[in-house]
């Protein structure tokens, strides 16, 4: 699973910088957190876009847990442009009317009122926003559609969180968030791995063989893997395929959108 580090790092400057330029943007957007990946793609895009081209958001609920300080220090480093916005007052506003105790329901809404405001500021700033989700949660569902998982293009989408780990070593991005305990924020002690059951390291090893070298279930566990974990990991996988896709339309006509109608962007007619 080890990659070239110096090839990647071309290849997804490049991404960034060309499918921005399809679509006449020169203007990238990150919401960071001051996490691994967040800082990790903020970093691509400052070498990709240039620092004046880039517009790192920092969106905390309240005091946010303390991350605060690591994003800005991300974007101080970087020399991008900022913005902090406090996105509690409105988030208590929705829930002073409709309140809840169930806190997934309160980190999903955290993380689209996140969203929401970064593509607010997309319209505003004529830019597009980078993605931050990285493979492993991609192919696990862990994340939340329309929150965290939107974006409109993804530079880290095919490296999964190991990887990434391996890249920011290159990138000079500083030791504590590259060894910082993986958290998505959504609330006071929350952290990613022990949400989900599973180290990175782990299920890192399992998707790759499962995924990239496409071995069964049965081939997995043979290879030593826990049947227990096997079964979790695709449970997850199957459960979450609705968050991979587009939302399926219903085929009426001849040509209909996802299925038959699939020019690229510049097809002359």
């Amino acid at each position: 699973m080890k990659i070239n580090t110096s090839f990647v790092e071309k290849i997804l400057t490049l991404f960034i910088k060309e499918e921005l330029a399809k679509f006449h943007f020169q203007l990238g957007i990150v919401g960071i957190s001051g996490g691994l990946d967040s800082t990790v793609c903020a970093f691509l895009a400052s070498k990709a876009l240039g620092p004046g081209n880039v517009i790192g958001f920092i969106l905390p609920y309240g005091d946010t847990f303390g991350r605060d300080i690591d994003a800005l220090e991300v974007v101080r480093t970087l020399g991008i442009r900022s913005e902090i916005i406090n996105i509690a007052p409105m988030v208590d506003a929705y829930y002073n009317e409709h309140p809840t105790d169930n806190k997934i329901l309160i980190g999903n809404k955290m993380a689209r009122e996140r969203m929401s405001i970064l593509y607010d500021f997309s319209a505003r700033e004529k830019a597009l926003i980078l993605g931050t989700s990285n493979k492993t949660e991609l192919l696990l569902g862990y994340g939340t559609i329309h929150g965290d998982m939107a974006c409109a293009i993804n530079p880290l989408g095919d490296l999964y969180k190991t990887q990434i780990r391996e890249l920011g070593q290159h990138l000079g991005v500083p030791d504590k968030i590259r060894k910082k305990e993986p958290t998505a924020g959504l609330w006071e002690g929350q952290t990613d791995e022990e949400e989900l059951g599973l180290t990175y390291e782990e299920v890192d090893r399992l998707l790759y063989q499962m995924v990239d070298k496409r071995k069964t279930a049965d081939e997995a566990i043979a290879m030593g893997f826990k049947k227990e974990m096997v079964k979790r990991v695709v449970l997850l996988l199957k459960n979450s395929e609705f968050k991979r896709k587009l939302p399926p339309i219903a085929k009426l006509s001849e040509r209909t959108v996802g299925h038959d109608f699939l020019f690229p962007y510049d097809r002359e007619q």
